[in-house]
């Protein structure tokens, strides 16, 4: 019963839920923290009800936990809601619980933040945090405003800004790219020169390990990014080698693409993808994170249990 007690939130996402699975294979106990007794993630074995976002209510569930790690929160994807929202729930109540995990005597508090908290879609050059932060967009106002927030805290914090990550169950523009290469037909992407970076979830979880081990005091945002990136098209070539398949695809011009996507009101997610965004995890890298799988490893793995899924092997 020597090992350290992690307190998580967000256990029924997309992140958290690989998080879940993937922290005890790594020497930590986990307590889940939830809203209600229905939303219990198979596979928790330790579970405590309370509101975040009432710090009275969390004594109990954060007693004797040794860090936190707060992945709960307004998804970039649930576009249309107010600002307000995204400042209550991704803002002010990351704040209150991290106040709580100090009272509790936590000794580190790791927020999922995102890079949207650095940029918006797309960027010049390739981004640090040694840069001035610019979001764009209500989300990423409100992940910039957590980080600011618990700075002003005397816990010890790190906040984890990932780029765009992918793996079984990732939805959105990933999704849709990965139903796309699973169609049998040529693709007309092969013209996209645009860099990205991605991050697995198998990286990203690496990354969540190493804050939680880094000796000393972290109080600051960590970039975590696969180490290579890369374009549509090699995302493409990825995803159908995976399948066991050619790229398949035609080089129509990014300016074609670009129009056709702004007619079909699309251009936004042309934009998200499309668009160039390469991060450094150089800080992260210094802390001793060590990724365990490659952009193209992992996209091809992707692919390959999502038709094994599909086929219903």
């Amino acid at each position: 019963m020597n090992a350290p007690l992690i307190a998580l939130t967000g256990a029924t996402g997309f992140i958290g839920r690989h998080l879940l699975a993937e922290l005890p294979k790594r020497g930590y106990r986990v307590r889940v923290l939830l809203r209600r007794p229905s939303e219990v993630p198979e596979g928790a074995s330790s579970a405590v009800i309370g509101d975040i976002a009432s710090p009275h209510n969390m004594a109990a569930a954060l007693r004797d936990v040794d860090m936190v790690i707060h992945s709960a929160g307004l998804a970039h994807a649930m576009s249309g809601r107010p600002e307000d929202d995204y400042r209550s729930i991704n803002a002010e109540a990351t704040v209150k619980l991290a106040q709580s995990a100090e009272r509790a005597g936590v000794k580190r508090f790791v927020f999922l933040s995102s890079i949207r908290a650095q940029s918006g879609p797309s960027a010049e050059g390739v981004l640090t945090e040694e840069m001035e932060p610019r979001p764009t967009d209500a989300y990423g106002r409100s992940k910039l405003e957590a980080e600011r927030g618990l700075a002003e805290l005397d816990l010890d914090w790190a906040a984890l800004r990932p780029v765009l990550v992918y793996g079984p169950g990732v939805k959105g523009n990933m999704a849709a790219l990965l139903s796309l290469a699973m169609k049998p037909w040529p693709l007309p992407l092969g013209g996209l020169t645009a860099k990205r970076s991605l991050l697995s979830l198998d990286n990203l979880a690496a990354a969540m390990d190493t804050l939680l081990k880094a000796p000393g005091s972290l109080r600051r945002p960590f970039i975590a990014a696969d180490p290579e990136p890369v374009t549509i098209p090699e995302m493409v070539t990825a995803l159908r080698k995976g399948l066991g398949r050619g790229p398949g695809l035609v080089p129509v011009p990014a300016f074609a693409l670009k129009g056709a996507a702004a007619l079909a009101g699309k251009g936004e997610a042309y934009e998200r993808l499309a668009g160039s965004l390469v991060a450094s995890s150089e800080a992260l890298r210094k802390l001793g994170w060590q990724p365990v799988t490659s952009t193209r490893d992992g996209l091809a793995e992707l692919a390959r249990r999502a038709a094994a899924q599909a086929s219903g092997a």
